[in-house]
């Protein structure tokens, strides 16, 4: 999984537990919330997520479709 915001892409870490526990949200928020410990090594960003919240809600009734990058 890859997520990006106005700053550039982050990668966030799951562990199997934690997708377990989250997997709703994981599999079917169109805005998807991240909790977790950020890790830095040069340029490269991890969050080693510790829960994940479907915030798609907060969306209303915003269509906006998924950018491809095929």
């Amino acid at each position: 999984m890859t997520l990006e915001d106005e700053t550039g892409y982050v990668n966030p870490v799951v562990w199997s537990r934690i997708a377990d526990a989250h997997r709703k949200a994981m599999l079917g928020a169109r805005l998807l919330g991240v909790t977790g410990r950020l890790q830095r090594e040069g340029d490269v960003r991890h969050v080693v997520v510790d829960s994940l919240q479907d915030r798609s809600a907060l969306l209303g009734s915003l269509m906006a479709r998924a950018r491809s990058f095929h």
